[in-house]
């Protein structure tokens, strides 16, 4: 309520030392000869996140140009960046001279590269032919997936780095968020074949997708379980081919999923009758949190009031936004479907929490639809002391670029 009271709602509120402890557990992830951890930072980009992470040894995958200015703006070496995405920004031979890393994820961005840079090295992300993923929206691997180049494709991308001279150093894959973990363990076999074939290779990038347990019934993945199986696959390659292979891992989601939430107020009461729903309406939606609308996401609500714990109804909880798919209580999976949650007793002007809110909600909203502005965010220090890094956008801001057009 202090925060509440101080920065108002909706805001999102993250946790220093989770994110700290989260950190420590990736630098751990088991490796036989050598580790570089990259933050996926399209799952929360704020800079003050990005510095902390960077100040604990972490580096950085960018999925588009922006964030890699983003991340420079940040304060992070360039040398410490790895671009991996789906288009390259037009400024991209100016960012590779900066020192950029660089895996290429299709023919096109191959050859382009080669073109621009003969002589060079760089990584090259393939599709190993399956995924996995919490749903279908978030599987990034297999042949419903652009995302990399086909591993049939291997012919074609070893003669366009012969003819250009072009080393490959780092072969990438990436199977999906919410990967189940023997999928994930046999994808890193497929991708360990795949250096085989290009002898100059000294790391290979296995991507994140670590599911994450936001809800009680989740289960999150035990990145030593995972990664020791993993450890010794390196080790066995080594045995057979003599080649020490690094390792790069790229989580997003479980650096911070469950190191924020997002505070909101209950604004509004809806009772559509003994056939129908009970309606809690927040001050708060799509505009912050996208995931249930997109891919029927589920995150725990808590309530906070002076009513009993044990004063339980059952409710639908749905944003501000004048849009019928802005909820947040869905059936899993099926962003379709009205699914009740029992919570507290709520009534108006109740403060609610949307917990595992730290990956993809801020970085992956709808913001300014209905024109709602950009929420604030808040860390929490390890003293638990708020500190304001980011500012909430005012309508001004949200304008600010639009030009009147004068009829003649």
């Amino acid at each position: 309520k202090k925060i509440k009271s101080t920065y108002g709602t909706p805001l999102f509120v993250y946790d220093e030392k989770t994110l700290i402890d989260q950190a420590n557990k990736v630098l751990a992830f088991p490796n036989a000869y050598g580790l570089k951890v990259r933050f996926a930072m399209k799952a929360c980009p704020n800079a003050a996140i990005l510095k902390l992470f960077y100040s604990l040894g972490i580096n950085f995958d960018a999925s588009s140009g922006y964030e890699v200015e983003r991340a420079i703006k940040a304060g992070i070496s360039p040398k410490d960046i790895s671009l991996s995405s789906q288009e390259l920004p037009s400024n991209f031979e100016d960012l590779i001279k900066l020192g950029l890393e660089f895996n290429a994820c299709s023919i096109n961005q191959l050859e382009t590269f080669a073109k621009l840079f003969p002589g060079s090295q760089c990584g090259v992300r393939f599709n190993p032919g399956k995924g996995s993923g919490g749903t279908g929206k978030t599987n990034v691997g297999g042949p419903t997936a652009s995302f990399g180049i086909w591993h049939e494709l291997l012919d074609q991308v070893k003669s366009i780095a012969d003819s250009n001279n072009i080393n490959i150093i780092r072969v990438h894959t990436h199977i999906g968020s919410g990967s189940d973990p023997e999928i994930w363990q046999n994808v890193a076999g497929l991708s360990l074949n795949l250096v085989t074939h290009f002898p100059n290779v000294d790391t290979l990038n296995l991507g994140g997708g670590y599911k994450v347990g936001r809800m009680s019934y989740e289960k999150s993945t035990d990145l030593q379980l995972v990664g020791t199986p993993v450890k010794q696959s390196f080790i066995d390659f080594n045995n057979k081919y003599n080649r020490k292979l690094k390792l790069e891992i790229e989580p997003g989601t479980f650096l911070v999923a469950n190191s924020g939430a997002l505070l909101c107020t209950v604004q509004d009461y809806v009772n559509t009758g003994v056939n129908g729903y009970k309606f809690l309406k927040l001050d708060s939606g799509m505009t912050e949190v996208l995931r249930p609308s997109l891919y029927g996401a589920q995150h725990p609500i808590v309530i906070f009031n002076d009513l009993s714990d044990n004063e339980l109804d059952d409710y639908v909880v749905v944003g501000h936004c004048c849009e019928s798919g802005d909820l947040f209580t869905c059936a899993p999976g099926d962003p379709e479907v009205l699914k009740t949650r029992k919570l507290k007793v709520s009534r108006i002007g109740d403060l609610a929490s949307i917990e595992g809110a730290g990956a993809y909600c801020s970085g992956m909203s709808t913001k300014n639809y209905n024109s709602f502005p950009e929420a604030a965010e808040v860390l929490l220090d390890v003293n638990k002391e708020p500190h304001l890094i980011r500012k909430r956008q005012t309508l001004d801001q949200i304008i600010q670029n639009e030009i009147p057009y004068v009829r003649n």
